[in-house]
C-alpha cells in the first residue's frame, strides 16, 4: 500500500487541532474505519494511515474499482463534500479540482460525459460551473473569485484562507486592486514613453487662444498619486503622468503677443493657478465655474465644480459680453471638459486655437499632448 502525493494533496489538510483530536480518538478507540485503496494507492484515510504508522497500530483496508485516475479523483472530492465540515474556500478549491477532472474526462471521452458521477444532475448540455456550485454548496460568484485567487494569490494568502484568517472577498479585492494598479502603471509608462519618443518639448507656433488643463500632482496637496489607486477605497488617483506646480510654471506657453489663456484648475490648486498664470505672462481677468451637476469626492465638502481662470496677454479681442461665468453640464470621463466650454470660447475669441494637454481631437483647434484621441 502506497501514498500517492497527487491523491493526498487533493484533500484539504486537517488543522493542527483537528489532527490532534483525530490522533487522540484513534489512540483511545483504535482505527474503526478501513483505509480505502485503489490499485494499491490510498484514496481515503491518509491521516489514519499516518497515525497508524507512527504508533504501530492495526488497521483494516478495502479496495475500490475505478476505470481511471480521474474517476478516482472525482470520487475522492465528492466523498470529502459528504464527510467533512469544510469552509467555503476549501469547498470551492475542491470544486475547481473537480472541474479540472471533468475537463480531462471530457477530453478522454471526446466530449461524451457518460461517466460523470450520479450526484450531478443529468443534462444534455451541462453548465459545469453551475452544477459544481450546487455540489459544493457555494455560490457561482464565490467559485469565480476562488478561481482567480488560486491563479494569482501567493501561497501565504492561500494558507490564511484555509485557516480562515483572510476572507475570500478580501483576498479577491486585493488581487483586483493590484491588477488595477498594474494597468494604471502600465498606461502611465506608455504615455511617458510616447512623450519621450515623440520629443514633446516645444511648439514652434504662436497661438491667440490657449486652453490648458495641467496634469496636477495631487499628492503635493496631501492627495493621491497613481501609486495610491484603490478600486474599492480610493478612486481619486489619476492614470497619467503628473507634474508639480514648479514643473508646470516652467512650461513655455506658445502664446502670441495678443492672446487669451483659459487655465483649468481645481480647489486644491486654485491659489497656485494665479501664480502660474502670472509666471506665464498673463493677467488674470475672470473665473469661469463649471457646475458638474453631480457631486464628486472631497474631504471637507463634496466637490461639484471646477474652475477655469481667464487671463490675457497684450490686447486680444474678446467678445464675451453675452457670455456668463458659469457652465452647467454633467461631468463625463475624468479630465474631459464640457462641450459648452469650447463652444463659448469659439464664440468669444478669434484667432488660431490650441488645446494644450488635449485628450480629444476637436474641429477648429490644434492639439498638443501625448494622449490625443482618448475621447
Amino acid at each position: 500500500m502506497e501514498v500517492k502525493e497527487e491523491f493526498k494533496n487533493l484533500i484539504p489538510a486537517l488543522s493542527v487541532e483537528e489532527y490532534a483530536q483525530l490522533e487522540a480518538n484513534i489512540l483511545e478507540e483504535g482505527i474503526r474505519e478501513p483505509i480505502i485503496t485503489w490499485n494499491g494507492y490510498i484514496i481515503d484515510g491518509h491521516n489514519r494511515f499516518s497515525i497508524a504508522q507512527r504508533f504501530d497500530l492495526e488497521y483494516k483496508t478495502t479496495s475500490k474499482y475505478f476505470s481511471s485516475e480521474e474517476s478516482v479523483k472525482e470520487w475522492m472530492i465528492l466523498n470529502q463534500f459528504g464527510r467533512r465540515n469544510l469552509s467555503n474556500y476549501q469547498r470551492s478549491v475542491l470544486a475547481l479540482e473537480l472541474e479540472e477532472v471533468f475537463s480531462k474526462k471530457a477530453k478522454e471521452n471526446q466530449g461524451l460525459r457518460t461517466d460523470i458521477s450520479a450526484k450531478l444532475p443529468k443534462s444534455k448540455a451541462i453548465d459545469t460551473r453551475k452544477e459544481l456550485s450546487k455540489v459544493a454548496q457555494v455560490g457561482e460568484r464565490t467559485l469565480g473569485m476562488v478561481k482567480t485567487i488560486q491563479e494569482k494569490a501567493p501561497e501565504e494568502v492561500k494558507a490564511k484562507l484555509a485557516t480562515g484568517e483572510v476572507s475570500i472577498n478580501a483576498a479577491y479585492k486585493e488581487i483586483k486592486k493590484e491588477e488595477k494598479k498594474e494597468e494604471r502603471d502600465k498606461k502611465i509608462q506608455e504615455v511617458k514613453q510616447k512623450i519621450e519618443n515623440e520629443n514633446l518639448t516645444t511648439l514652434d507656433k504662436k497661438y491667440h487662444v490657449i486652453a490648458i488643463d495641467p496634469p496636477w500632482a495631487y499628492n503635493e496637496k496631501g492627495g493621491f498619486s497613481s501609486d495610491d489607486y484603490d478600486a474599492q477605497n480610493n478612486r481619486g488617483a489619476v492614470d497619467y503622468p503628473t507634474m508639480t506646480v514648479e514643473q508646470i510654471k516652467k512650461i513655455e506657453i506658445p502664446a502670441a503677443n495678443d492672446s487669451v489663456l483659459f487655465l483649468w484648475t481645481t480647489h486644491a490648486f486654485l491659489r497656485d493657478s494665479f501664480d502660474i498664470m502670472k509666471e506665464w505672462g498673463f493677467e488674470y481677468k475672470a473665473t469661469i465655474v463649471w457646475d458638474k451637476v453631480k457631486m464628486g469626492m472631497g474631504r471637507n465638502v463634496r466637490m461639484q465644480v471646477e474652475f477655469c481662470l481667464l487671463g490675457i496677454k497684450g490686447k486680444p479681442i474678446i467678445q464675451g459680453s453675452s457670455e456668463r461665468d458659469i457652465i452647467t453640464e454633467p461631468r463625463r470621463q475624468h479630465s474631459r471638459k464640457p462641450e459648452a466650454f469650447y463652444e463659448m470660447v469659439e464664440r468669444m475669441c478669434i484667432g488660431n486655437k490650441l488645446d494644450y494637454f488635449s485628450r480629444q481631437t476637436r474641429k477648429n483647434w490644434e492639439h498638443y499632448g501625448a494622449e490625443q484621441g482618448q475621447f
